[in-house]
């Protein structure tokens, strides 16, 4: 099976536990994460091969992250590690329904000095996916090395993915983040968006027909948008659907996202598919349809359980959850 290579940033994020009673300060504690780690642990659990790519710090938190990406399978050949810049750091907070908001301690951060001379040579043989997110877009440098990864990606016969995981307090306030994005769409064939990343995106498009139009006129084949509880979309340039997702109690969202995309990006790898057998995939509805199944199960166990990595399940769970909610 070919690899999917995860590529951007590891952080630590330190989720907020119920106060021990009256007058005791509040108590925050440390899991691994960041939006690409998180999906490079999905798709290693359910059932791909994944590595991961990016830069860790020299420190406790750039250990920690290392440790807990071997223990739960993920290749970690492509990690590079620096002195000059500490572990980005995210304090979470949850409300009742399980949703979050984050608190960031970045820049600077390790994750941001990647650059494209520290892609290891042969990063990209036998790769069936790369996949980034938006917050390795926030800066110029790293902005340009994640756009060349997904080039050389390409370039090496593999699928580009991008689900765009925007967090506004990560940009320098005289920043406009649309142009990087739409730079960054334009290079990706599987594109996951939430709502509100949907809307986002608006600015300047239009209608969602405006927004899509734009979209095909770049690399892009398949667009999933999640909501939440409510139904997802998905469109390709053919077609388009609604998919109602599972219902959960959640308690924790903060990688149900990440678990989605990897579940998705393990079954694609699974299959083989290849970006010229891609479109053929697509076109058959059903199949469309399962991989998404199977990708928002994993999402809705994920925000079942608190954590990141520590929160995402494995194929068997999955199987299980989908036959018990068939």
């Amino acid at each position: 099976m070919s690899s999917i290579l995860c590529f951007g940033e590891a952080l630590i994020d330190f989720h907020a536990q119920p106060q021990g009673g009256a007058g005791q300060p509040p108590a925050f504690v440390p899991f691994a994460g960041g939006a690409p780690a998180n999906v490079a642990v999905a798709a290693a659990r359910l059932g791909g091969k994944a590595r991961f790519a990016g830069m860790l710090s020299r420190d406790m938190f750039g250990d920690f992250l290392l440790k807990s990406l071997t223990e739960l399978g993920v290749g970690t050949e492509d990690i590079a590690r620096t002195d000059e810049a500490r572990t980005a750091l995210a304090f979470v907070a949850h409300d009742e329904k399980g949703d979050r908001s984050f608190s960031f301690y970045r820049p600077p951060a390790a994750d941001l000095l990647f650059r494209p001379e520290h892609f290891r040579p042969g990063a990209f043989d036998d790769l069936a996916v790369f996949h980034v997110c938006s917050n390795s877009l926030t800066e110029a440098a790293i902005a340009a090395t994640t756009v060349e990864g997904m080039r050389r990606a390409r370039a090496a016969g593999a699928l580009v993915s991008f689900d765009m995981n925007l967090r506004p307090a990560l940009w320098p306030k005289d920043e406009a983040p649309l142009p990087r994005l739409w730079e960054t769409l334009n290079e990706a064939d599987v594109i996951k968006l939430s709502a509100e990343e949907f809307a986002f995106i608006h600015a300047g498009a239009g209608s969602d027909d405006a927004v899509l139009e734009r979209l095909w006129r770049g690399k892009a084949r398949l667009l999933l948008v999640t909501d939440g509880p409510e139904p997802m979309r998905w469109f390709t340039r053919s077609a388009r659907g609604t998919l109602q997702g599972y219902t959960v109690d959640a308690v924790d969202t903060t990688a149900a996202g990440d678990a989605f995309v990897g579940g998705l990006l393990a079954r694609l790898a699974m299959e083989e598919v290849t970006p010229a057998r891609f479109d053929a995939l697509i076109a058959d509805e059903a199949r469309l349809v399962g991989l998404i199944r199977f990708a928002a199960a994993a999402g809705a166990i994920t925000a079942t359980h608190k954590g990141s990595f520590t929160a995402i399940p494995d194929q068997a769970e999955v199987m299980a959850f989908m036959e018990k909610h068939a």
